[in-house]
């Protein structure tokens, strides 16, 4: 009942702000007794908590009130396959898709229907979370958690605005909860202004940690700061990229699990090394997703079905210079990819696919997953904390921390092995690019590798060697503004090249 409220509540604020009267008017009237308004919301306690639940939800749920129809959440899956299409490590195997193919090959337009649901579902959070802050502050209730809230909701909005400007530049700034019909964009650095002031001003206010069962799955401290370490680093302030890591790493709230296979399993959700994730299937009563994950469904092949495994469909496959770039013996290469199938018949190979979001055999099936997406965990944290003491000619920190989860990578399951070994004098450039290597086999499919070739200039030089005949150009280290937000709007203009 819970989750229901938190999606009606959350549909109700849309619809009241994109004017859809019809659609809103035949929803409501089905049941008008116990439904809620936002004229008569906002009263008490109960109300705020659900109100910023309601911006969580947009993270995973799928809405039915754009006029796009069904539309996934942001992390729900386009955002992480955009950003991972328009890059070395993956590719699209799904027919018919051809959104996705075009992104795989940056053929891709401003009509390409993913920037659009990318763009959307990101403003309808960034609504919701602008209605939280304008309103919570005047409802009488317990002021720490008035402030958490308030903290909660500036947070998830500074992290909506921080996707937008790396893959849109210049977007529209707005942060009431009624906005001009037609905004001006505003300037990188204005975004980038607010969203270190939304991640602070959260930082402040939020706690370390929660106790159990009162809050898996919400923003914290941590969290804050750690995506401040991330906007920190893309914008090439290596001071304080370097202190806002340090501060998540002297919290002593995370570590790494000692093996890279326990970081995706069921058990793991919400564990000691994630900061901040998105969740997905069941919840703990704090925060309530009704949407299951769509990575079994999309990444596991139909070859599976020989080994019991239904409905799954292998629809975005790995680049085969991915995986090649992995060493036998890295831990992470046998977690992350799956290439046999163990047919009755007799056991074959298969090119590779990814698995390691699937907890076999908790989940037998490949149509839905309750994992979590990893939207920053601690190795990413450590591996920020190195690129920036390297920028900042610290080398010796560096090596230490790009080792710490190199390490890891050396643990079997059973024992530590003598292969992988520690980086040693590594010039600034080599470790550069050591560093780079080192998050693109950690984060395989975790939202992270175009952001991470167009912040270290490597999008047009590494692409090529993974996609032969496909070459970026300087145009593709921005998206497309979607054409329909131009038509509506011809204030915003488009990015150059498109």
């Amino acid at each position: 009942m819970k989750s229901i409220r938190i999606k009606l509540i959350a549909s109700l604020i849309l619809c009241g702000w994109l004017g859809l009267q019809t659609g809103c008017k035949k929803f409501l009237e089905e049941n008008p007794k116990h439904l809620v308004t936002v004229t008569n919301y906002y009263k008490n306690e109960t109300d705020a908590i659900a109100a910023v639940n309601a911006i969580y939800a947009y993270l995973n749920s799928v809405d039915n009130f754009g006029a796009g129809g069904n539309t996934a959440g942001v992390y729900h899956s386009t955002f992480w396959l955009a950003v991972g299409l328009a890059s070395d490590e993956m590719q699209n195997n799904q027919l018919g898709a051809s959104n996705f193919d075009q992104i795989a090959n940056f053929s891709h337009t401003p009509l390409n229907p993913s920037m659009e649901e990318i763009w959307g579902m990101h403003y309808k959070t960034i609504l919701m979370a602008n209605i939280a802050i304008a309103r919570i502050p005047a409802i009488e209730m317990n002021a720490n958690t008035k402030n958490r809230l308030v903290g909660e909701a500036k947070f998830l909005r500074g992290l909506m605005y921080f996707n937008l400007v790396r893959m849109y530049g210049e977007v529209p700034l707005l942060l009431e909860e009624n906005n001009a019909l037609m905004p001006q964009k505003a300037s990188v650095d204005a975004i980038y202004t607010q969203i270190i002031d939304d991640l602070g001003s959260a930082a402040d206010v939020l706690p370390p940690s929660y106790e159990a069962g009162s809050g898996k799955g919400r923003a914290t401290k941590g969290a804050a700061n750690a995506v401040l370490a991330k906007v920190y680093l893309t914008r090439q302030n290596w001071e304080q990229a370097s202190l806002y890591a340090k501060k998540v790493i002297d919290s002593n709230q995370y570590e790494l699990w000692q093996d890279y296979a326990d970081v995706f399993k069921l058990s793991s959700r919400n564990g000691k090394e994630a900061i901040f994730s998105v969740g997905f299937g069941d919840g703990d009563g704090s925060i309530i997703f009704w949407e299951t994950g769509q990575f079994n469904v999309r990444l596991l092949p139909r070859e599976l079905s020989v080994e019991g495994v239904q409905n799954a469909q292998g629809w975005q496959i790995p680049t085969q210079y991915l995986y090649n770039q992995f060493a036998a013996d890295d831990r992470r290469r046998s977690v992350t990819f799956l290439t046999e199938i163990n047919d009755p018949a007799g056991a074959y190979s298969i090119r590779p696919y990814v698995k390691k979001y699937w907890d076999r055999p908790l989940e037998p099936q490949g149509n839905n997953s309750s994992n979590d997406f990893p939207v920053i965990r601690y190795a990413d944290v450590l591996l920020i904390y190195a690129e920036a003491e390297n920028e900042l000619d610290r080398s010796g920190v560096a090596h230490q921390y790009i080792n710490e989860v190199r390490r890891r990578a050396r643990f079997n399951g059973t024992t530590y092995l003598n292969t992988l070994p520690d980086y040693t004098g590594l010039s600034k450039n080599d470790m550069r690019d050591a560093i780079l290597k080192e998050r693109m086999m950690e984060f395989v499919f975790e939202g992270h590798r175009w952001f991470d070739l167009v912040r270290m200039g490597k999008l047009a030089q590494l692409v090529p060697l993974a996609k032969q005949g496909v070459t970026p150009a300087p145009k593709n280290n921005l998206f497309p503004l979607p054409q329909r937000e131009v038509d509506l709007n011809p204030a915003l203009g488009q990015n150059d090249g498109y």
